[in-house]
């Protein structure tokens, strides 16, 4: 559940961890309200992370990794922690917060994305939104799909976005 949509940069409490996937190399960013960034490796638009403290005992980020894990055992479906989306605008956040309600197993597209905004043109809008969000599997990014079902671009990698989709059982 996104706990905040007020746009969130820097703050004075934030704590990084590397984890290791079965996808590869990804970064998770948390404050002490909840987590606010997962990035893969190379991933686009991954902000500057060099800054902030590394924290292998902070809570969000111990939570987020157990959490992913059992994901990627098959053991979980749905994410259950605050989430505050690093960064972003307020359009950006109201697209964020409908990629959290597309469910496990299913898939959507940008323009039905569009349709449930109220905004039926702006399925460029959507998809150029949902490119940037920070919070990769968390806010399931990888289930939106083109109009015709195709499988369009994904900030981490078309690969991984196909191996989540296998995953959820999606895509055979």
């Amino acid at each position: 559940m996104i706990q905040a949509l007020a746009e969130l940069s820097h703050t004075p409490d934030q704590w990084q961890m590397p984890i290791k996937t079965p996808l590869g190399q990804m970064t998770l960013v948390a404050d002490e309200h909840g987590l606010q960034g997962a990035w893969f490796e190379h991933q686009a638009h991954i902000p500057s992370l060099s800054h902030l403290r590394w924290g292998p005992n902070m809570h969000w980020l111990c939570e987020a990794r157990k959490q992913l894990s059992e994901y990627f055992a098959g053991r979980r479906q749905q994410f259950e922690l605050p989430l505050r989306p690093y960064g972003g605008s307020e359009f950006q956040h109201k697209v964020w917060l409908a990629l959290a309600q597309i469910p496990f197993g299913r898939f959507t597209s940008y323009a039905d994305i569009a349709r449930h905004l109220g905004q039926p043109q702006a399925a460029r809008a959507i998809g150029m939104a949902v490119g940037r969000n920070p919070l990769s599997i968390f806010l399931p990014c990888h289930r939106v799909v083109a109009s015709n079902g195709a499988l369009t671009g994904y900030a981490g990698g078309l690969e991984r976005k196909v191996a989540l989709l296998q995953l959820e059982g999606t895509l055979l």
